[in-house]
Formats: C-alpha cells, sequence, structure tokens
C-alpha cells in the first residue's frame, strides 16, 4: 500500500500553523492541501452562526428533516448534517460570501467559480468517524494537475481531536487521487483550532470527520464548497434558496451561486443577472 506520507518529501504528519496571509496560505495548501485561518469570524456574528445552526438541527430534528449523506456515518445519531444553511438564516451568507474564502476561490481556482453547497456538520458525543475521502470524487482519475474545488470549513466551535475535528493525510493531495480502499485505516492528524477560525482545505486532500470521544461536548462547523464553474452545483440553488438571498447578494455572490454567468449558464447568449 502507497503511504501518503511521502507525499510531504518525508515531513510526516505535520500541519501548518494558523496564518492570516493569503500567500503563506497558498503556500500551505500547496504543501499540505490545507491551512487555518485564525480569527475569521468577529465574535458576534460567531454567536449569531453558532445559535442559528443549533436552532436549525433542533428544527430538522424535530420534524424528523434530518437527511444523511452517502460519506456520513451510517446509522450514527449521534452526528447530524444541515443542508443548505443559505436559507436558514442570513448570518450564513457572511460565511458562504466572506472575503477571506473569495479571496482564497479566486487565487486557487480562478474566477468565475461556483459555490457547490455550504451545509453544516455537527458531531455529538460518541460520534463515529466519517469514512476518509477527498471532495472530487465526482472528478474521474486521472485527476487534473490542479484542484477543482476547495472546502472553507468555518468552526463554530472549538476544533479538537477529543470532540472530533476534522481529521486530515497532509501532503495526500499530492497523490492526485482518491485514497482506496484498502487505504482507509492510514494515519491522519486533527486539525486543531478554535471556535472562530477557517479551515481552508483543497479537493483533493483526504480527510474525514473525527470521532468525538467526549461526554457531554458537541463540535459544530459549517462548510463552504466551492468548484470550478464547469461543474454541477451539489445544491441546486433555483430551486432550494430563499429569493431574498438573491435580492440583496453581491455581484461577487451571484457569480458563486450561477446567477452572473461568464461564457456557461448564459440565457441567450447573455448572462441572466
Amino acid at each position: 500500500m502507497t503511504d501518503p506520507s511521502v507525499a510531504i518529501s518525508g515531513e510526516g504528519l505535520l500541519v501548518p500553523p494558523p496564518t492570516r496571509n493569503l500567500g503563506q496560505g497558498l503556500r500551505n495548501i500547496a504543501d499540505y492541501g490545507l491551512t487555518v485561518y485564525p480569527d475569521a469570524i468577529d465574535a458576534d456574528t460567531l454567536s449569531a452562526a453558532r445559535d442559528a445552526l443549533y436552532r436549525a438541527a433542533s428544527s430538522d430534528a424535530k420534524r424528523q428533516r434530518a437527511v444523511k449523506f452517502s460519506l456520513d456515518y451510517g446509522e450514527d445519531d449521534s452526528n447530524a448534517r444541515v443542508w443548505n444553511v443559505l436559507s436558514r438564516d442570513p448570518v450564513f451568507e457572511e460565511l458562504a460570501f466572506s472575503p477571506i474564502a473569495i479571496a482564497y476561490v479566486k487565487a486557487l481556482l480562478g474566477w468565475p467559480a461556483l459555490l457547490g453547497n455550504i451545509s453544516a456538520n455537527i458531531t455529538g458525543p460518541g460520534g463515529g468517524e466519517m469514512q476518509l475521502h477527498a471532495d472530487q470524487i465526482f472528478v474521474p482519475e486521472p485527476w487534473p494537475a490542479n484542484p477543482q474545488g476547495l472546502n472553507v470549513a468555518w468552526c463554530l466551535d472549538d476544533f479538537t481531536d477529543a470532540n472530533g475535528a476534522t481529521r486530515f493525510v497532509p501532503g495526500s493531495h499530492k497523490l492526485n487521487r482518491a485514497p482506496r480502499e484498502d487505504e482507509a485505516g492510514v494515519e491522519t492528524v486533527p486539525m486543531e483550532a478554535p471556535a472562530g477560525s477557517a479551515v481552508i482545505f483543497e479537493s483533493r486532500v483526504w480527510h474525514k470527520t473525527g470521532f468525538n470521544r467526549t461526554a457531554d461536548v458537541r463540535r459544530a462547523g459549517v462548510f463552504a464548497w466551492y468548484t470550478t464553474p464547469i461543474y454541477r452545483p451539489q445544491e441546486n440553488w433555483f430551486l432550494s434558496l430563499k429569493p431574498e438571498v438573491r435580492q440583496f447578494a453581491s455581484e461577487d455572490a451571484l457569480t458563486l451561486l450561477g446567477w452572473r454567468s461568464e461564457g456557461l449558464g448564459l440565457v441567450n447568449g447573455a448572462s441572466p443577472a
């Protein structure tokens, strides 16, 4: 079995230190597949987003609307996913269309790009691990030399090893393929980050939600997924998005949602917005 750690030239399973510098962050992504932006969310936005997410998750549970995803946790009810948070509360627009996220999207994927999805994951006490995967499994192998997507994970709670922080195989993006079935047990490292941080990782790096070993701690994260414009968004914004999101969206937001188009998605040869 190929050892993914060789992809970082013998440095071992290390994660880069946090940085607010875009250039250093991009170097971290090139070397490790990920970077951490500390204090990416101000205290008021963090509190509002956390309250809104836990409220949405509670509403879904009461109404039996919780939906699993194919890479989720089987019958494990300690973990919950909340889909399409853009339509749940306006605070999530601040995350999806954050200048931090857009700067990384433009630098790594180019422009225009698309917001494929923004959903949330809450892992509860005893919550099991997700299957090890890479996010661009929709791209046929052999993969292109450049990533086709980018994930920005907004930490609404502290991400710790104990409470199920996302675990990575740093450098695995350099293998330029998804993990094989016999590689499901390769060594991973938790990406620990305090609440308010953004963990930014490209679509080829292998990762999974960690096992929540705590007795009473929940860990919530909002995951905004962006792709180059040739791929269909995971969320069908044209059907699921609240109209007021589009009504008050910025030009960058309209582009990411597919309402403002360049080259693809035109209407009678012109952008629909």
